[in-house]
């Protein structure tokens, strides 16, 4: 029996006299696994970005706002809008098992904003003190409001990142003020940035006191209650309890208002939860959908390697007949064969998840953070693991076949072929 470093050896040699030959079948196969890595890695990347979207948004949340109820049953024209309001969220609070928390908004976009240095644009948010709790806003200076600001009507404002910086350029805004439609406000605080890229919508808003937007800047509209908010924004005692508690806020909303809650139609509302659910179960046929393209690249590679071997073994008969003549076994010329395969398939396999991972970095970096709704690619493990199984089983196959075609040729009849 021919000692194990030997037949390494004669493996290699073998491999380096068709060197062509072997680089094209490497490259296929290597080809195949970053294929599979990178289109996977795309997919979890998008899938990142939008989990991250609904992260910065804040947690489980539910939007409700003003919708628009038949002016007569059963009928669908003459309709007539209706407006939330404070009582809708005290009846939600107490009424409606399902829900954990639940918070009330006026969101106003036509007030004028200005400071002694300059002025800006974006939505104005009475909110209450519970705001972050379903919203996601970190504060980076100063605090967010407090019950006693909400109780005493108290005239101060957080400022959103990118607003601070438009009021207040290159100067401090805390404790400074500011001025909504004339009226004089004390910056108390000021958010981190939110979101990436050219997402600015929640980086321009500014956050006071509800009571004192409904005081100052109620919401405007014909036979509008005095105690209208524009929205109200709740989160289910757990996810998968979305459908209990929309069910119980509709019911609510309706008999509030007087109408059927059956009329779907009534409601304006948005379910982060839900479309989260909904934009899974995309990505996910999409990471199928693009592993199955990449698994067929590489399982064609793999192909590639069982047809070069075979041909191998063919172009060798005559030094297989010679080597058995010389007293070389089946077993070692069997493992002469299927290390060939094993080799190629393992190299190429190890080339191609490094260029894939090496790609990825480079995409992060040029990426730099500065795209919404996208993550770099991203090496699944799943992925990972799947080129390395599928490698392994083409690297048997490619092996074992056309070695135990080598093995089982007779010397006479190998030395006769041509």
């Amino acid at each position: 029996m021919q000692p194990s470093f030997e037949i390494i050896v004669q493996v290699f040699q073998a491999i380096w006299a068709n060197k062509l030959r072997s680089f094209l079948t490497m490259f296929g196969i290597a080809w195949g696994v970053a294929s599979l890595l990178l289109l996977v890695g795309l997919g979890e990347g998008f899938r990142s970005g939008n989990k991250r979207g609904l992260a910065e948004l804040g947690t489980d949340v539910i939007m409700i706002f003003g919708g628009t109820i038949p002016a007569l049953p059963d009928q669908h024209q003459g309709m007539v809008p209706y407006k939330l309001t404070l009582r809708d969220e005290a009846l939600v609070r107490t009424g409606a098992p399902h829900v954990r928390n639940v918070t009330a908004l006026i969101n106003r976009g036509d007030l004028k904003e200005a400071s002694e240095y300059s002025s800006a644009g974006g939505p104005v948010l009475g909110v209450e003190t519970n705001y972050p709790e379903i919203r996601h806003l970190p504060i980076t200076q100063g605090r967010f409001l407090n019950d006693e600001d909400v109780k005493q009507h108290r005239l101060v404002v957080v400022l959103g990142q990118k607003n601070n910086g438009l009021l207040f350029p290159g100067r401090p805004s805390l404790g400074a003020f500011i001025t909504l439609n004339g009226y004089r406000f004390q910056v108390i605080g000021s958010a981190a940035r939110i979101g990436r890229g050219n997402d600015d919508g929640d980086n321009q808003k500014l956050y006071i006191p509800l009571t004192t937007m409904m005081e100052l800047f109620p919401v405007i509209g014909a036979n509008v209650p005095r105690d209208a908010v524009s929205s109200l924004q709740y989160q289910p005692l757990t996810p998968d309890q979305n459908e209990q508690a929309k069910a119980e806020v509709h019911a609510i909303v309706g008999r509030s208002h007087g109408f059927d809650p059956n009329l779907t139609d009534a409601f304006e509302e948005w379910d982060s939860i839900k479309s989260n659910r909904m934009v899974g179960v995309i990505f996910t046929a999409m990471d199928i959908f693009l592993g199955g393209v990449g698994a067929v690249t590489l399982m064609l590679g793999a192909v590639g390697i069982v047809n070069i071997m075979l041909v191998t073994v063919s172009e060798r008969t005559k030094e297989i007949g010679l080597r058995k003549a010389l007293g070389a076994t089946n077993h070692s010329i069997m493992t002469q064969f299927f290390l060939e395969g094993l080799l190629l398939t393992g190299v190429s396999g190890v080339v191609g998840i490094g260029a894939a991972a090496a790609l990825m970095v480079l995409l992060g970096a040029a990426m730099n953070g500065n795209q919404t709704g996208f993550d770099p690619p991203q090496l699944v493990p799943w992925s990972a693991a799947l080129a390395f199984g599928s490698l392994t089983l083409c690297g048997v196959v490619a092996g074992i076949y056309p070695a135990r075609k080598a093995a089982m040729l007779e010397p006479v009849e190998a030395l006769r072929k041509e």
